[in-house]
């Protein structure tokens, strides 16, 4: 069992940074590939990134790249979501995610375990 618990979110305006913290708890974390999705208002949840268990590999969805990085910090049993150059599309609600694999995937259903989720909005 992983219990994930998402914060960082908050209100920034556009061209701004925020930082996503999503602390784990259990004893497979550190074997678990992780993954950050977002939801938009009336919309699916989105994958954003995944990184897999020890951080050797990363993917991002388009919209992200050059722009978001996730990293993971075993020994804390965290992962991390650095947005920069934030715009006001990115505005959602950020959920972590664990798989019980170890590599990383973009869909959604190779993730058995999820945080409550963290507003972020962006102004313009």
């Amino acid at each position: 069992q992983v219990q994930l618990v998402e914060s960082g979110g908050g209100l920034v305006q556009a061209g701004g940074s925020l930082k996503l913290s999503c602390a784990a708890s259990g004893r497979t974390f550190v074997w678990s590939a992780m993954g950050w999705f977002l939801q938009a208002p009336g919309k699916e949840r989105e994958f954003v990134a995944a990184i897999n268990w020890n951080g050797g590999s990363t993917a991002y969805a388009d919209s992200v790249k050059g722009r978001f990085t996730i990293s993971r910090d075993n020994a804390k049993n965290t992962v991390y979501l650095q947005m920069n150059s934030l715009k006001p599309e990115d505005t959602a609600v950020y959920y972590c995610a664990a798989s019980r694999r170890n590599y990383i995937s973009q869909e959604r259903y190779e993730y058995t375990y999820w945080g409550q989720g963290t507003q972020v909005t962006v102004s313009s």
